[in-house]
């Protein structure tokens, strides 16, 4: 077993190894037969009432690696078969309650919700609570305690709620922004980010059977974090060895934003950044008065992308990296003409062991395009440093006066903090996932060492500046 965070991650990484496998092989027809009885062997269930259940859960999950329902155009969905067992109560009163005599859960409450029995035990009024958590914060036993699903905490703009027929989770796609929080979180693994991984086998076999053209693959700066069983050389190596023609670093396109970004910042006076796609999409759907402050550049992603493919126009370029919603940015107009297709690091990883490869063997590549400004935007406040060197380097006028946002919490305080003109800073560094892209829902791993081995692997081209990275480019 691989090192993966959880057991749910580890299920999703085998359903995605074996589509993975059977598209290299030619026998995606057979997945559906095949796979379930790979997965839930034997006659005894592991994790549900039955082993019917658990196949049945098994073939929506091979569903959800093939590309998911198309009718749904969110990139995350719910598997509603898997989603049966999280309590749906709300705040409840727990045997813990001693029946005390302050009684301040009832002072509290903004609805008169609370009500005692004869024991003085407390009593919440479901039809006139509103969930607003102020009796549980005042209670002296900590008894009262919020039955919410983990993926209604977990998603941070509320569009997680819970279906009155099914009971299952439902996405309301109106406020999602696909950041994964919600599929990170699940305990049953029942929400799942769509694949694009039989895509990229297609790309790959095609490219390498009639040569007409060649797979890029471009790589996040945080993959320096996830493969700790090998050096990043050999995970270098072992891409290309899948059939990528060559292995390009997102952070030279990070350069390129942050030259272009600084300039635009200088010229408006008050910026925020385009580089997460989820906290972009945040903007448009909850602050859209503040949508005319967003960076008109592309992503770092876009960015490398629309590059390659003015140097070789018949290029097929796929991201690789930490981030559910960049499966949906690569859809947009503005987008799609540069990025063909995007992968998590688990579905690189499932890729990696579908050709039953042994990276930990493989000699050493090197990955060397970017600067160290460009490889520190996968944690949060590294795009701040980098805009602040870039107005240095360019020589500009400007006082960069920035506002990192870890986390959408974060985000929402900064603009509307912004959208009232009260924001002591003129760019908002917006970053949906907590720590940046090194806490994005598509890592194999979430350990806080990862920000350390960002800032190591940034220190490594420590030696080039942003316009000597990007120089080469002209």
């Amino acid at each position: 077993m691989r090192k993966f965070d959880t057991k749910v991650q580890y299920l999703k990484y085998k359903v995605l190894r074996e589509v993975a496998r059977h598209a290299f092989e030619d026998r995606l027809m057979d997945a559906y037969i095949d796979i379930p009885y790979t997965i839930v062997p034997g006659n005894e269930p592991t994790m549900r009432c039955c082993v019917y259940k658990e196949r049945a859960i098994v073939n929506e999950r091979i569903h959800m690696a093939m590309g998911g329902y198309k009718e749904n155009p969110n990139v995350i969905e719910v598997i509603s078969i898997a989603c049966d067992e999280c309590p749906m109560g709300g705040y409840e009163v727990t045997e813990s309650c001693r029946g005390c005599l302050a009684h301040r859960c009832e002072d509290v409450c903004p609805r008169h919700a609370i009500s005692f029995d004869e024991h003085q035990k407390a009593h919440i009024d479901k039809e006139k609570c509103v969930n607003c958590g102020r009796c549980a914060k005042v209670c002296p036993y900590s008894a009262i305690s919020n039955k919410r699903r983990p993926c209604e905490i977990a998603c941070k703009v509320d569009a997680i709620s819970t279906s009155a027929e099914s009971k299952a989770a439902q996405i309301d796609n109106s406020k999602c922004i696909s950041c994964g929080s919600c599929v990170y979180m699940c305990p049953w693994g029942a929400i799942v980010d769509k694949s694009f991984i039989v895509d990229v086998v297609k790309m790959l076999k095609e490219s390498d059977n009639n040569q007409n053209y060649k797979v890029y693959a471009v790589v996040a700066p945080s993959i320096s974090g996830q493969f700790s069983y090998a050096k990043l050389g050999q995970v270098i190596t072992a891409i290309k060895k899948l059939g990528f023609h060559s292995v390009v670093e997102v952070a030279l396109g990070a350069d390129m934003v942050a030259y272009s970004e600084a300039a635009e910042l200088a010229e408006k006076g008050f910026l925020t950044s385009s580089c997460c796609p989820a906290f972009v999409d945040y903007i448009h759907k909850k602050f859209p008065q503040m949508k005319e402050h967003v960076s008109h550049n592309l992503s770092p992603m876009g960015a490398i992308g629309q590059y390659i493919k003015e140097i070789d126009p018949t290029a097929k370029i796929v991201f690789i990296g930490p981030c559910t919603a960049k499966k949906m940015e690569f859809q947009k107009e503005t987008v799609s003409p540069y990025i063909d297709a995007v992968l998590t690091f688990e579905e690189l990883q499932a890729l990696f062991d579908s050709r039953d490869m042994e990276i930990s063997e493989l000699e050493e590549d090197v990955l060397d395009n970017a600067s160290y400004y460009g490889r520190i935007f996968a944690r949060s406040g590294g795009l701040s440093d980098a805009v602040a060197q870039a107005l240095k380097e360019q020589g500009l006028d400007f006082e960069a006066k920035p506002v990192a946002c870890d986390g959408i919490e974060a985000c929402r305080m900064a603009l509307l903090k912004a959208s009232k003109n009260v924001l002591p800073g003129n760019f908002i560094e917006g970053m949906a996932c907590i720590g940046g892209c090194i806490g994005g829902a598509g890592c194999l791993t979430h350990e806080e060492k990862n920000k350390a081995e960002v800032d190591k692997y940034g220190r490594e081209a420590y030696e080039k500046t942003i316009s000597e990275a990007i120089g080469v480019l002209k």
